[in-house]
């Protein structure tokens, strides 16, 4: 279990951060800026809980997924396998879990006739927000898995798809599964 006593060590002064392997990065680094991507993902989703508590279903779900980034960013912190002890990954069974959600919450919504704009209830909104939020983890995800050395797990990525298809379909289910969504009126 973790445990801080002090917030601040005074370590990242120099413009680095430690990986759970040990390593030191610069802060800049594309492994700490899809960190940081994963990590304003969760709180994004904090922000939507906000506005959950009246669909206990939907809270325990992002309630889970939450918790599910932080084993995400462990995951990414440690880059490589040769530690002392089994490092925590993102596994098969929890991108299956998002496709169960995904298929169940968007069973009852009928099929999109148009773009929809990232409006309607606050609810919503708020879950459009968290999805480009996750689109754009899942982009800085892709641009670490493409450089030479680096190394990526292949669910991880895969889970941040999900995910971001996932706070879509819960964005219509928001909406009054689907009817109340707005719709885009192209410029004439």
């Amino acid at each position: 279990m973790v445990k801080l006593n002090k917030i601040y060590t005074r370590t990242g002064d120099d413009g680095t951060t430690g990986l759970a392997d040990g390593t030191r990065r610069p802060k800049d680094d594309p492994r700490l800026v899809v960190i940081g991507s994963v990590d304003e993902t969760n709180a994004a989703l904090g922000l939507v809980r906000l506005n959950s508590a009246s669909d206990p279903a939907l809270d325990a779900l992002l309630a889970r997924v939450q918790n599910e980034l932080f084993d995400l960013g462990a995951d990414l912190a440690t880059p490589s396998d040769n530690i002392s002890w089994t490092p925590l990954r993102i596994k098969t069974h929890q991108v299956a879990a998002l496709e169960e959600a995904l298929d169940a919450y968007n069973a009852p919504i009928g099929p999109l006739t148009s773009f929809i704009l990232p409006a309607g209830s606050s609810l919503s909104a708020h879950l459009h927000l968290a999805r480009t939020v996750a689109r754009r983890a899942e982009r800085d995800c892709v641009t670490l898995a493409k450089i030479d050395g680096e190394r990526v797990n292949p669910e991880a990525l895969k889970y941040l798809n999900r995910l971001s298809d996932l706070l879509f379909v819960l964005a219509r289910h928001a909406n009054d599964q689907g009817r109340a969504d707005v719709l885009w009126a192209p410029s004439k």
